[in-house]
């Protein structure tokens, strides 16, 4: 398995910045790469993905140093192996509510000690043929960037006790679901949310972890990095994408007009 730059940034007190990806493109994954992206996130909750397609958009991160994580759909053991077997960098996790969600997800991603992954020697993440290889658990487990997602009023009041669980890297806080569960539906700037927002975001960082929020503009992202958030993904690239053509082509027929 490759080293995790990410989680090395996230160690060392960095802030990271990356993006969701819901389009299945291993050359667009490139283009957002080589762009200077730290991350991009392949949501297998929201979009169409399928493992063959993955791995290749892996690859392609890889290609140009920038680090490919995955989001499963749900907090399923099979799912979260076969995500890490074919080189996700790290997973997220989505809907933890409390601590034995918590402790189900770190246990699927990690191999013994830590966890309970299931051992094979044949897949992309074990370099293909690992037969024997002394202490590779160890060493995977090191290099794995796990991140569990909390999205609702009940996982903000169990943060405490979800963080007390040994192995999590990022608590991300998903602010759209959350919103809706704090009676504020899609109103991520609203008091409640805010509040939530900075009270959560002490806790994750008094204990040590990283904390994760989605920016959608620059204004975001300066307000999320003073409150303390280090991991922070910019809306999606079909977001990104449709805001560059409309701006441009906006520009283009202003132009056009004599």
């Amino acid at each position: 398995m490759k080293d995790c730059q990410l989680k090395n940034k996230l160690k060392s007190g960095e802030i990271v910045l990356g993006t969701w990806t819901v389009i299945s493109s291993p050359t667009l994954t490139e283009i957002m790469g080589s762009s200077g992206l730290d991350f991009i996130i392949i949501d297998h909750e929201h979009g169409p993905f399928d493992f063959d397609t993955s791995e290749n958009m892996i690859r392609a991160a890889e290609n140009v140093g920038c680090t490919p994580l995955i989001r499963v759909p749900e907090n399923n053991q099979s799912y979260i192996l076969r995500a890490l077997e074919i080189g996700s960098h790290g997973i997220l996790v989505p809907q933890i509510e409390n601590r034995n969600e918590a402790v189900q997800a770190i246990q699927s991603m990690f191999y013994s000690p830590m966890g309970n992954r299931g051992v094979s020697a044949f897949t992309r993440a074990s370099d293909f043929n690992a037969m024997g290889e002394k202490g590779r658990n160890l060493s995977v487990n090191d290099k794995i960037l796990s991140i569990l997602l909390v999205e609702s009023a009940e996982a903000i009041n169990n943060i405490e006790e979800i963080i007390e669980i040994d192995g999590i890297d990022v608590i991300y806080i998903g602010t759209y679901d959350l919103s809706h569960s704090l009676g504020t539906p899609d109103d991520i700037y609203s008091e409640k949310v805010l509040s939530a927002l900075e009270k959560t975001v002490k806790i994750i960082r008094d204990k040590g972890l990283a904390c994760g929020v989605l920016a959608q503009s620059k204004e975001d992202v300066k307000r999320w990095s003073n409150m303390g958030f280090q991991f922070i993904p910019y809306i999606a690239e079909c977001g990104i994408i449709k805001e560059a053509f409309e701006s441009k082509f906006k520009d283009l027929r202003s132009a056009s007009k004599v």
